[in-house]
């Protein structure tokens, strides 16, 4: 084998682990990239868009201080309020995906994929009718006009508060109470026309649609017994047919002195019917996420009321499958305590990943065969010259013929060595080159003995 030769091969070789190194800091870039990216999408926090208003509203001071708190404490989830005029307008953006979440009314003609998360209080339905002011001079309590829901035919009710839903909610129940709604008439006021309402002299109930402790309907009753008397609240006794008519109304009672212990309002527990204020989120959002954000909400109820003085008792969704509004599954998944593990929701991915690799390390050990042929077929070249070294060595007429077959040997397995490092050949190929090393060494031996019995004064060759 020339000296040119000898330098041919082993430029190609520095090229081919050149580009062998080159492709295995390329593949150790990629799984870097790979496991980084896969780390930031795990660990980076979800922001999930809530529309809730109006603005100022006891809603949209408890969403922006939820979503204050998700940030203080560096939850998974991130809220992002949008600020709306209303359940109205929020369930319009909910409808169209422009939001993730939304704050709206149970009873509301929310969409078909709309599921609940969280409760985030009951409207109770309050309503009375004023007893009047007793004569001057007087102390006998004067005797109320409307004594029940059926002395409400050709009245006329205040409603305070400027949503529909509210005077939809009124119909049904006198619907449901026998009283033909249209011969009562409504007449709707602001919450910030409570005074005014208990002025008008012509309203003969009125109603209101809040929690028990709503500072609005306090107020309303209080302002309403002082220009109108003390009130007579009406009981809806027909709440739990309501309840079974309509299934995202409830029936509820309004305990005694709720509303004032002195004098006591009501006097005594009256039957009502309730519709839940809620969050909502579409079926298609992921459980993950929902579920996420349930838990960290439960999770600071404490700090929560803490922030805020009066903030609502949150509660969970109703969880059965037949629900009016069902709950969301990743919602009931937590609330019911059958959330998924880490590996029971990552399983799938987590096996893509390992066949990824898997297919990367078999795609990287036949590129590192295809550039390691050259060397395996020199590696088979020099393995057949070996043997037939064998042969030469026994028919060796000099030592010095014997000296340069050992040189060629001696090549032969620095050729070897050198593949194996490369990978190019195996234990067992490496082992071959041994077995033939050995033939080889013991065929120049014998030849050397029968050189030297011939030739008595021949040098005597270098022990292997």
């Amino acid at each position: 084998m020339s000296e040119a030769d000898d330098n041919s091969r082993v430029s190609r070789r520095r090229r081919r682990r050149k580009s062998y190194a080159l492709l295995i800091l390329a593949a150790g870039i990629f799984m870097f990239g790979i496991a980084a990216g896969s780390l930031y999408w795990f660990l980076r926090p979800t922001t999930l868009r809530i529309a809730v208003g109006p603005t100022g509203s006891d809603d949209h001071k408890l969403v922006q201080t939820l979503a204050q708190l998700f940030a203080r404490e560096r939850t998974p989830i991130r809220l992002s309020p949008i600020a709306t005029e209303g359940s109205v307008e929020s369930i319009a953006l909910f409808a169209a995906g422009k939001t993730d979440l939304a704050v709206a009314r149970g009873d509301l003609n929310l969409p078909a994929d709309a599921e609940s998360v969280i409760i985030l209080r009951k409207n109770v339905v309050v309503l009375w009718a004023p007893a009047g002011q007793p004569p001057n001079g007087s102390k006998r309590k004067p005797t109320p006009k409307i004594k029940s829901i059926d002395d409400l035919a050709g009245r006329r009710v205040g409603v305070i508060g400027r949503t529909q839903a509210n005077v939809t909610l009124l119909k049904v129940i006198l619907t449901e109470s026998g009283v033909n709604a249209d011969k009562v008439a409504v007449t709707q006021f602001g919450t910030n026309q409570i005074a005014e309402m208990a002025r008008d002299a012509t309203l003969d109930a009125f109603l209101t649609v809040g929690p028990l402790d709503s500072k609005i309907t306090k107020d309303a009753i209080a302002a309403t017994a002082a220009s109108r008397g003390e009130p007579k609240f009406l009981p809806i006794d027909v709440s739990e047919t309501i309840a079974r008519k309509h299934p995202r109304y409830e029936s509820e009672e309004i305990p005694a002195s709720i509303f004032s212990s002195s004098p006591a309002r009501p006097v005594e527990k009256v039957d009502t019917v309730s519709v839940n204020h809620l969050i909502i989120a579409p079926r298609s959002l992921s459980d993950t996420k929902v579920s996420a954000f349930a838990r960290q909400t439960f999770n600071v109820r404490q700090q929560l009321a803490r922030e805020i003085p009066n903030a609502p008792k949150i509660e969970k969704p109703d969880t059965d499958k037949d629900a009016a509004l069902p709950a969301h599954e990743g919602a009931a998944a937590y609330f019911d305590g059958n959330e998924r593990t880490f590996l029971e929701r990552y399983t799938d991915y987590i096996w893509g990943v390992i066949l990824v690799l898997s297919g990367l390390g078999s795609v990287g050990a036949w590129l590192r065969h295809y550039w390691s042929r050259d060397e395996r077929e020199a590696y088979e070249t020099h393995r057949d010259d070996l043997l037939d070294l064998i042969t030469k060595a026994r028919q060796a007429d000099s030592a010095e013929a014997l000296s340069a077959m050992q040189g060629q040997a001696d090549g032969v397995l620095r050729e070897a060595l050198d593949c194996f490092e490369n990978g190019a050949i195996e234990d067992g190929d490496l082992a071959a080159i041994g077995l033939a090393l050995e033939q080889f060494h013991r065929a120049a031996t014998d030849r050397r003995v029968a050189l030297e019995s011939d030739a008595p004064g021949m040098p005597r060759m270098r022990a292997m």
